[in-house]
């Protein structure tokens, strides 16, 4: 059998809304989700594996409405989703009551539940939240009820308001795939074992692509002994519309404002002018030149500048031109200190760069 792995959806959500730019966000992830499932029917993939949180709030009926008839129009896909921290079933949760078309089964309840698909011999375990935050470890004792079938757990957390998991032990339990959500950073667990990270990025500290994993499973008695042994391919697949990255810019003292920020655009146009940049700024520059830093975010969508450039002083020179003083006593008294030489280069940096403020002022 083969299934598609998506967590943390977050439709409804507005990520960036506040910045004024040209793009709806909510939008674009309703868009993604779309060819999600569009993959789903054209793949005609067996499962859709949805690991909580598909809404980034208590879901309105005419959204539920709306998410239903996408899933209407799947005709071979069959849909598996739990609710997460963010979407949970509440007493006045839509979600309570709501009539799924046939091909969605929701597994709505706050213990642990299961469905069989017996054309697929596979039996999708997992439990939904019915309350923002939950402290009880719940998949740390579940254990697939029969062996021969292809088992897969869908769980939500992983932090301590969140149902803390031990990985270990839910490896233990024999699992073919336990399909996490929660966090929104990809990452595998163990190689039976991820979570998919959110399908589009919300938010500055959710670089790397984002998308869902295609997983096929298998499952056969061995020959030799009365144990059955299942194989897993899982592949991470890119479908987001937009990526949040940092770049790294090297100044050199030799460097203008100007061309720091062509620098910057380049790098936009190389990787393309749709991404989200968060910009470093590293090395020396000539302390005379002017660096707007609003010169940056006109480039387009620049989520932020960190300046973390020192100036390029001679201190040689500067001392000669004012040992008689304040800057002059400073530059001889951390010279002569005993620290070493990187924080010595760093409180010179520092230091002369206010006492010269604050001579201009």
């Amino acid at each position: 059998m083969n299934f598609i792995h998506v967590a943390d959806v977050h439709l409804g959500a507005t990520p960036e809304s506040d910045r004024g730019w040209d793009i709806n966000r909510e939008k674009e992830i309703y868009d993604s989700f779309r060819r999600v499932t569009t993959e789903c029917e054209e793949k005609k993939i067996d499962l859709l594996l949805i690991s909580g949180d598909l809404f980034h709030k208590q879901p309105l009926l005419r959204e539920l409405k709306e998410v239903n008839y996408i899933f209407s129009k799947l005709t071979h896909t069959k849909v598996v989703l739990i609710a997460g921290n963010h979407d949970y079933i509440g007493p006045r949760s839509n979600y309570q009551n709501f009539n799924w078309c046939d091909c969605v089964t929701m597994l709505s309840g706050g213990e642990m539940d299961s469905i069989y698909f017996e054309e697929l011999n596979t039996e999708v375990y997992g439990l939904s939240y019915v309350s923002r935050e939950i402290f009880e470890p719940k998949y740390d004792a579940i254990i697939p009820g029969v062996e021969e079938r292809i088992n897969i757990l869908l769980a939500h957390g992983g932090n301590e308001n969140n149902i803390p998991i031990n990985y270990k032990k839910v490896e233990e339990a024999g699992f073919d795939y336990v399909a996490l959500g929660h966090f929104h950073k990809p990452q595998l667990i163990t190689d039976r074992m991820a979570y998919v990270g959110s399908l589009e990025p919300l938010s500055k500290g959710e670089p790397l692509p984002h998308g869902y994993y295609y997983g096929e499973i298998t499952k056969e008695k061995r020959k030799t002994e009365e144990r059955y042994e299942s194989n897993l391919s899982l592949t991470f697949v890119p479908i987001a519309c937009r990526e949040y990255m940092t770049k790294e810019i090297e100044v050199t003292p030799d460097m203008f404002g100007t061309g720091i920020v062509d620098f910057a655009r380049n790098i936009i146009n190389e990787n393309g002018s749709r991404n989200f940049y968060q910009f470093l700024l590293v090395g020396k520059t000539d302390p005379s030149i002017l660096l707007d830093i609003e010169d940056f975010y006109r480039l387009g969508y620049v989520t932020e500048v960190l300046n973390h450039t020192l100036p390029d002083y001679d201190f040689g020179s500067l001392y000669g031109e004012n040992k008689d003083n304040l800057i002059g006593s400073y530059i001889r008294r951390i010279r002569e200190s005993d620290a070493n030489e990187d924080l010595v280069d760093k409180a010179l940096y520092y230091g002369i760069e206010a006492l010269l403020n604050t001579k201009e002022r």
